[in-house]
């Protein structure tokens, strides 16, 4: 249980203000019609966060020890510090393909997600909590949270708190987890 909030909660927060928050801004207003821009939104990031938990899983696998733990701390840290850099929109997260709203929000919600800071946060969760259901069902949970509001309620969701605040408030939690680790890493917690 541990494991799925932290993943939600997580992921929730730092959601807001990003990218895919801005793509699914975009998608909004440009479709008006948010049950497949959820429906996208779920499917695409369900299948990018079950590869990215995956993926932290098998590397946790291989590699152990303080070492391990220790990057894994330090990649926390560093999403902590990627968190205060704010992220741009899409300029082409609008365009419509010949697949409908659904797939254009598939599609454009998968590219868009890799690389991300919470698909990598996706795969230190699983590296961390050894759990690819778990971590991949809290991460989508934090996505919904996060963009429901804001395909359901447009621009203005992200209007209701500063979007600085919430970058203060994600690096915070991503710093507080990233030192949490790198003592439990050394036994010093």
């Amino acid at each position: 249980m541990e494991a799925l909030l932290i993943s939600a909660g997580l992921v929730a927060i730092a959601e807001i203000g990003d990218k895919t928050q801005l793509l699914a801004i975009v998608l909004a207003a440009r479709f008006r019609r948010p049950a497949p821009i959820l429906l996208g939104i779920l499917v695409a990031t369900l299948l990018n966060h079950t590869l990215a938990a995956g993926l932290g899983v098998l590397i946790a696998r291989f590699l152990s020890g303080p070492w391990f733990q220790t990057a894994v701390g330090a990649g926390f840290i560093a999403m902590a510090l990627w968190a205060l850099i704010p992220d741009k929109d899409d300029d082409n997260a609008g365009s419509r393909t010949a697949g409908g709203v659904f797939l254009t929000t598939l599609v454009t919600f998968f590219l868009v997600e890799i690389g991300d800071k919470t698909q990598i946060a996706t795969t230190l969760l699983a590296a961390r909590f050894d759990s690819i259901i778990v971590v991949a069902a809290g991460t989508t949970l934090g996505m919904m949270i996060a963009n429901a509001p804001a395909v359901l309620l447009g621009e203005a969701a992200t209007k209701v708190v500063p979007l600085r605040v919430v970058r203060i408030v994600a690096a915070t939690i991503f710093g507080l987890i990233g030192a949490w680790v790198l003592l439990a890493a050394w036994r010093l917690v």
